[in-house]
Order: C-alpha cells, then sequence, then structure tokens
C-alpha cells in the first residue's frame, strides 16, 4: 500500500494494515485493545449497536472511560476494530476449486452464520470495506469461482449478488419479534383479509398455498437455502454459457 494512501487511511485501518502501532498501555496494563474489542463486539451483539457507547463499554470492563482512549481514537476507529474482528476467518480455497458451487455455497452459508450472530454487521458495513479481515472474505468468495470461465468482473459481479442476497436474508431473519409465530401468524391472518384475490391474484395464490403459514413445518432458514440454491441455479447458467463462449 503506497504511503500516500496510508496517510489518508483513519489509524484504525493503518493499524490493522500493520502500518501504525496501536495506542500505548497507558496506566492500565491489564487492558488491552483485543479485549476492549472483544467487549465491544459482546456488548453489540447481546444489546445492539445502539447500546455501544465508551461509557457503557468502559462500564462492562471495570474502567475509566478515559482509559479506553489510550488505546482508541474513538467509537469511529472502534467499531473499525469490530469489523474487522467479529467474522473471524472466512472459509479457505485453494486459487481455483473444482466445485465451484460447493465453495460458494460454504461461504454464503458461513457469512449468513455471521450475520445472525453478529447483526449489527450489517448497520456498520455500509461502506467498501478497507480492513484485511473483510477483505479476506471478499477473496475467498472470489476464489470460489477462480476455477470457472467467467472473467475477473463477472466473477466480481456474483459475488456481489451472493452477498447481498445473504446479508438482507440475514436482516429479514434477525428482524422476527421476540415471538415470531405469533407474529407471523397475525401477519398471515391479515393478509389473508388483504390480499383481494381481483387486485392481488398472485400474492393470494400464494397465501391460499400456506407460504405464509407459520406451521408449515419449515425452519426459519429454510428460505435462505432454497433461495440461495435458486441463485446459484441462475449462476451455472451464466458459467455454462461463458464456457461456449
Amino acid at each position: 500500500m503506497p504511503d500516500d494512501i496510508g496517510n489518508e487511511l483513519p489509524h484504525a485501518l493503518n493499524v490493522l494494515w500493520g502500518r501504525a502501532k496501536p495506542k500505548g498501555r497507558g496506566r492500565t496494563p491489564a487492558l488491552s485493545l483485543e479485549r476492549i474489542v472483544a467487549a465491544a463486539i459482546a456488548l453489540a451483539d447481546e444489546e445492539g449497536l445502539a447500546a455501544l457507547s465508551m461509557a457503557r463499554l468502559a462500564e462492562r470492563l471495570g474502567c475509566a472511560p478515559m482509559s479506553l482512549y489510550r488505546h482508541v481514537a474513538g467509537k469511529d476507529d472502534l467499531q473499525l476494530f469490530m469489523l474487522a474482528a467479529a467474522p473471524g476467518p472466512p472459509p479457505e480455497f485453494d486459487t481455483a476449486p473444482a466445485d465451484w458451487r460447493g465453495s460458494l455455497t460454504r461461504w454464503a452459508v458461513e457469512l449468513f452464520a455471521v450475520y445472525l450472530r453478529h447483526p449489527w454487521i450489517a448497520q456498520l458495513a455500509n461502506s467498501p470495506p478497507m480492513d484485511p479481515g473483510q477483505l479476506a472474505w471478499l477473496d475467498a468468495a472470489l476464489r470460489s469461482l477462480g476455477g470457472t470461465p467467467l472473467d475477473p468482473r463477472a466473477r466480481f459481479s456474483v459475488v456481489m449478488l451472493v452477498l447481498h442476497y445473504v446479508r438482507g436474508a440475514a436482516q429479514l431473519l434477525t428482524s422476527i419479534p421476540a415471538e415470531p409465530e405469533r407474529a407471523d401468524e397475525t401477519y398471515a391472518a391479515l393478509l389473508t383479509e388483504l390480499a383481494d384475490r381481483d387486485r392481488f391474484p398472485a400474492l393470494a395464490h400464494a397465501v391460499e398455498a400456506g407460504v405464509f403459514d407459520p406451521h408449515a413445518g419449515a425452519a426459519p432458514d429454510d428460505d435462505f437455502h432454497a433461495g440461495l440454491d435458486h441463485l446459484l441455479d441462475g449462476v451455472g447458467v451464466a458459467i455454462e454459457r461463458a464456457s461456449r463462449a
């Protein structure tokens, strides 16, 4: 990374790329950047991103708020460290795996699990990734398609398609109320009443078929796996077309 680019990056990103040293330990040797980030992730997981503040984090760690600033410049830097650390390492693939579909499915399923464990990531990841943690996930997804005839731009487009699908499915699932079955029953009853066959014929047919019935026996993430299969069917068609070009 050229020096002039590094100079424009937030301090947290320069630390993550090894271009700057973390802030000093100060007077609290038991406190470390790793411990602060882990506590911040746990707090966001348990209470949501809105509950995360330097004061709440200090309370959780049993230290004064100013002690945190000896390790992180502020909340923005803290959130960058959280984004880099929370997902963990991506699945490992060869540069050109023979089974592109199995590899990309594994990547999508594991990323889906990350979003379910840490719903707040979707709130923070609203700009192109710049840290090594998130870029490792992007690299893994691109690797999964390395053995296909798709050109680099097409591979990237496929990865973005799958990424947005995974992220959207996770956001829908994590937004379900505390009593999901009761909420689903209410929604299904409302649709039965409102989805007039003349005005919404396709929707009315879906309602009558029990698509929105919470007692249909499907697990909460079954729709995710079914949708992913359909999406990858389409990618397979694009790969087959590229192989004949």
